[in-house]
């Protein structure tokens, strides 16, 4: 297996879609102006309460693909002690607050996360409002939300993902300046639509064309659904918990 140490803990992920009414700016005015807040505020009162709590919390906004279409419009990752159980019905099926009257109910998935390159990127908090949510950009992030095939053998998967796909990867991204490199693993791939994540980070989308050019295979399509497989890009985050 991987010399590589895993995250401590969960990453827990909300992949989130706004109803067919409801627009883009609309969505993301109220996940940032309505949600953030509540969570942060959840959170820091478990932790007051000396109770499980997220220790961070970032949110990735979708850029639309070629079609102008938004397969997901964002995802929400918080970072625990340990896997949150599967709730008895998603989350905003009756909302609780604005932003869940905007997005579809949505379900938490439980991930595995490995650094292979931390991206150097703000956390600073604000200073005219509250000092969060606070959002950041000035970079262009690729993230692959990664299916396999009906009945894959999804320990040699990650066995490869990591053995032999991460250090292809992570020295054709070096190559071209690429900036930040991270894996998660579903801990439950059998019962989830994706296997895993990866995220790869550039200073713009040079980058992501030189990667492009350069990265070859590496037997990781053995396993890889590439009809549900899918390439999101992201100029944005909103970071709730630094």
């Amino acid at each position: 297996m991987s010399s590589l140490t895993p995250t401590s803990g969960a990453k827990m992920m909300y992949l989130i879609k706004r109803r067919p009414e409801t627009s883009r700016e609309e969505l993301v005015a109220h996940w940032f102006a309505n949600h953030m807040p509540l969570v942060i505020e959840g959170q820091s009162h478990l932790q007051a309460k000396g109770k499980m709590h997220a220790t961070r919390y970032i949110a990735s906004l979708f850029d639309a693909d070629k079609q102008g279409m938004h397969p997901w419009d964002g995802v929400a990752q918080l970072w625990w002690d340990r896997p949150l159980p599967m709730p008895d019905k998603p989350f905003g099926t009756e909302p609780t607050d604005s932003f869940q009257q905007k997005a579809e109910p949505y379900i938490p998935w439980a991930t595995r996360e490995y650094v292979v390159l931390e991206p150097n990127l703000s956390t600073q908090p604000l200073t005219l409002n509250a000092p969060y949510p606070m959002t950041r950009s000035g970079f262009y992030k690729v993230t692959f939300l990664v299916a396999t095939e009906p009945g894959a053998d999804h320990t040699a998967f990650y066995e490869h993902w990591l053995e032999v796909h991460r250090p292809n990867v992570l020295g054709v991204l070096t190559e071209v300046g690429g900036t930040g490199y991270k894996i998660s693993h579903s801990i439950t791939p059998e019962t989830e639509p994706f296997a895993g994540m990866a995220e790869l980070y550039f200073d713009d989308e040079s980058g992501w064309r030189g990667y492009l050019s350069k990265i070859k295979p590496d037997g990781m399509e053995r396993w890889v659904n590439d009809a549900n497989t899918l390439v999101l890009k992201t100029h944005t985050e909103m970071v709730g918990i630094p």
